[in-house]
């Protein structure tokens, strides 16, 4: 299983998560969160940086600006977490590979994601809330997803913490490819705790090394 650590403000935290071999790093430019990543990290560093996949998140932002970002960062995917269109995202994946995030609620209407299929590349389901578009600390009801009908690959976030690694390996979702961690992993926003994040992924790393 893939872990994907979003929230990334620090180039000590970027280096950290390439350390312990995280798989992504996720960088938000959406500027009502306070883990805005383009005033604190310097484009020229996260270009630079190898062996990680750096992926952009964006609300709602123009197509200009994302297809921007994307080459001064050198982004390897976008994660579109606002209330774009499959047409939108198809127009990116033109230039990129993108995650469509869903904010996910008490229930969930499953055919309103079908036309979003053909149009990305994985799916990311997030906890709905009030507080705002991630990042929340909050879960959802995990259970929604064993009715998942598509095959297409999703990363799993929400609210997710150091000691769930054994509640997601009973999960038993075929479609489930990665999970996406932050605010659990945090000493403040933007400012990760490395050490939870190692707990984390050595956690997985064991558990996925006794299920092969």
């Amino acid at each position: 299983m893939r872990i994907k650590v979003c929230g990334i403000t620090r180039v000590a935290d970027l280096q950290g998560l390439t350390n312990n071999q995280v798989d992504y790093a996720g960088f938000i430019f959406y500027e009502k969160s306070p883990r805005f990543a383009a005033n604190k990290m310097d484009a020229r560093t996260v270009r630079e940086t190898t062996g990680i996949r750096k992926v952009g998140v964006f609300v709602n932002a123009t197509a200009e600006q994302i297809r921007r970002t994307v080459a001064d960062y050198a982004l390897d995917l976008v994660q579109l977490h606002g209330d774009e269109t499959p047409v939108f995202c198809a127009a990116i994946r033109e230039t990129v590979p993108v995650i469509k995030a869903f904010r996910i609620g008490n229930d969930v209407s499953w055919e309103t994601l079908a036309p979003y299929v053909p149009a990305t590349d994985y799916f990311l389901f997030d906890t709905a809330s009030v507080k705002g578009y991630g990042g929340t600390g909050e879960r959802f009801n995990w259970e929604l997803l064993q009715q998942y009908p598509f095959e297409h690959p999703f990363l799993l976030s929400g609210g997710i913490a150091p000691e769930d690694v054994d509640i997601i390996r009973e999960l038993q979702l075929p479609a489930l490819f990665a999970v996406d961690i932050n605010s659990k992993f945090e000493d403040a926003p933007g400012i990760k705790n490395l050490q939870k994040v190692k707990q984390f992924v050595d956690g997985m790393r064991f558990n996925n090394q006794i299920t092969q």
